[in-house]
């Protein structure tokens, strides 16, 4: 069926042959890019939980360490071990005394509903709150 658009020796690919070609690869990328999307979002939404929890147990640590400390810092994360996700923020507020403390981790670029996680201890009770698409 080929033959009827080539004359004879002639050598290549019909227009016809290529705008298929090009229409397929256009379906392709039509159906491949949103999926790429949602990849990253949940990647986005994977590393802000994981460094929340992570944070979380570094907090932990650093109290089981230094019981006599009322109040912690940030800083005080990277001392008990912690290591923030590049693009990832993690901030942690604390109250007057241990029993009251905040965790944050978020990621303004991720374009999420919910850019954040937090684990908030209050009277020495966890509620988590995590990031989600």
């Amino acid at each position: 069926m080929l033959k009827i658009f080539r004359k004879e020796g002639q050598k290549g690919f019909t227009l016809i042959e290529l705008m298929i070609v090009i229409a397929i690869i256009g379906i392709l990328a039509a159906i491949a890019i949103p999926q790429f999307v949602q990849y990253r979002k949940r990647g986005y939404v994977a590393a802000i939980n994981a460094d929340a929890k992570n944070a979380y147990t570094a907090a932990n640590a650093y109290l089981v360490d230094h019981p006599s400390v009322l109040t912690e810092t940030t800083g005080d994360l990277a001392t008990a071990g912690f290591t923030p996700t590049t693009g990832v923020t993690t901030t942690m507020t604390a109250g007057a005394n241990m029993d009251n403390y905040t965790i944050t981790s978020t990621n303004p670029a991720a374009g999420l509903t919910t850019d954040h996680a937090t684990y908030a201890v209050t009277a020495g009770i966890l509620a988590v709150t995590p990031a989600a698409q």
